[in-house]
């Protein structure tokens, strides 16, 4: 009996994943055996076969995003016959889809080896075609994923996406000559001109032989495909930009009483009076989370038409890992004591650097307000991106000395950690920001932390 194996659904904020590495069609399975890893925006997961077979078909390729609770592979006997050559409509309802645990059981015949008829004009969409037509394609080289193989517009999409850029112009003679780029052209982001897709002749790499080998070997730059995750990254950090109002404030702490409390955190550590490691962080978190109790405005969401305020901090915590930055969120942070915050940080980073990271609490959604911490790589300012909806985001930067007046006419360098406030403009005025990055300041520079 055929069983297909389905994207799971990993966390209820996941719509859906991208395949990292897949078993191929008609490769031998036992059960347990990975069939394929996948990716949420920034976690990795890998499916396990629930039983021993081959597999029979395969409806995606790797780097193919998939929604949630579609099927992705059918496991039988070998020598199977099915009938079952389509995925589930994607747009079904998750309720009318199978649970994370269950697989769909295919009964009676099922023919997967279908006659595969020659990608005419029957089979393309009307709107793959369009888009081909329009972006100078040629589309007899796409494996379509469509029933029976007909060409869809994801098709073209992807192929798009695999194909230099060409300047309009250089549409136009692709589109007269029936020229297809190989490779990236001359223009700007080797964007494909014009010239680029001329005769030999008019190529000056062409004119001579040794000087076309020349030209050939001279290159001097190396194109590379961004990975999944730098992409929805980079997607991420474009729509805050482009739909929020940011402007950032720049501040400064005295830092001594910081420093004062990490040697206390040390010799308490070295005499067993405490277990757990406090981080000049943890310290920075712990008073950003007193400061966003008493500045209910700032610990909300924007929702366009509407404030969305949180009786609870959630704090996000940016981290730095292997994969790309992930932004772990610590639910109810306001509850905790600073040994339990700290903990808590060093747990969800953990699991964010070896990909076991609940997909649930990287959601922008899940936080209420971010912090962001350079200092340990000698960043003195710099300007953090919001992590929308959220309205704020605070920018850590490292201590360095700065004059200051200590009374009765005497300076000297003290200390100071940098604070960098980036705010949406249209959730707060700036007079409440630089009083909520004023207010920060000033729990740093008094916080007590119970140590004993």
């Amino acid at each position: 009996m055929a069983t297909v194996i389905i994207m799971p659904k990993q966390g209820q904020s996941v719509e859906s994943c991208i395949i990292n590495e897949l078993k191929k069609k008609g490769d031998i399975v036992k059960k347990g055996d990975i069939l394929f890893s996948y990716e949420t925006d920034k976690a990795s997961f890998e499916e396990e076969s629930p039983i021993d077979g081959v597999v029979l078909e395969c409806f995606y390729s790797v780097g193919d995003e998939v929604p949630v609770l579609e099927n992705v592979m059918v496991i039988g006997d070998p020598g199977e016959e099915v009938t079952f050559s389509e995925r589930v409509d994607s747009t079904l309802s998750a309720a009318s889809q199978p649970d994370r645990s269950s697989r769909n059981d295919l009964s009676g015949s099922i023919d997967l080896t279908g006659s595969k008829r020659e990608k005419d004009e029957t089979l393309i969409s009307p709107r793959a075609k369009n888009l081909a037509t329009k972006e100078a394609l040629d589309t007899t080289a796409i494996s379509g994923t469509g029933p029976q193989g007909r060409i869809i517009e994801r098709d073209v999409l992807a192929a798009l996406e695999n194909r230099p850029k060409l300047t309009p112009l250089a549409k136009k003679v692709v589109l007269e000559d029936g020229l297809q780029p190989q490779t990236s052209g001359s223009g700007l982001a080797g964007r494909v001109k014009s010239t680029d897709l001329t005769a030999e002749d008019k190529n000056p790499c062409k004119t001579v032989s040794s000087v076309s080998s020349v030209c050939k070997n001279t290159v001097d730059y190396e194109d590379k495909k961004m990975s999944n995750i730098r992409k929805l990254i980079a997607k991420s950090m474009h729509a805050s930009l482009q739909n929020s109002a940011q402007l950032t404030h720049h501040l400064g702490a005295d830092a001594r009483r910081m420093l004062e409390l990490r040697k206390q955190v040390k010799a308490a550590l070295e005499t067993g009076k405490i277990a757990t490691n406090i981080t000049l962080n943890d310290m920075v978190c712990f008073a950003v989370i007193k400061v966003l109790k008493k500045f209910p405005n700032v610990n909300t969401h924007f929702l366009g038409d509407t404030i969305r305020y949180f009786n609870k901090v959630h704090l996000a915590l940016a981290v730095d890992t292997d994969r790309g930055l992930m932004v772990p969120v610590i639910r109810n942070a306001d509850d905790l004591s600073i040994f339990d915050l700290a903990d808590q940080f060093k747990e969800v980073a953990a699991a964010c650097r070896n990909g076991s990271i609940n997909p649930d609490i990287l959601a922008a959604e899940a936080g209420t307000f971010t912090v962001s911490n350079l200092g340990a790589y000698g960043v003195e300012m710099f300007t953090p991106v919001i992590n929308l909806p959220q309205t704020a985001i605070l920018g850590v930067n490292a201590i360095v000395p700065r004059p200051k007046d200590l009374g009765d006419g005497v300076y000297a360098f003290v200390p100071h950690i940098g604070l960098s406030l980036t705010y949406d403009h249209r959730s707060i005025d700036g007079g409440e920001a630089t009083r909520f990055l004023k207010q920060i300041a000033n729990e740093i520079e008094i916080l007590d932390l119970c140590l004993t």
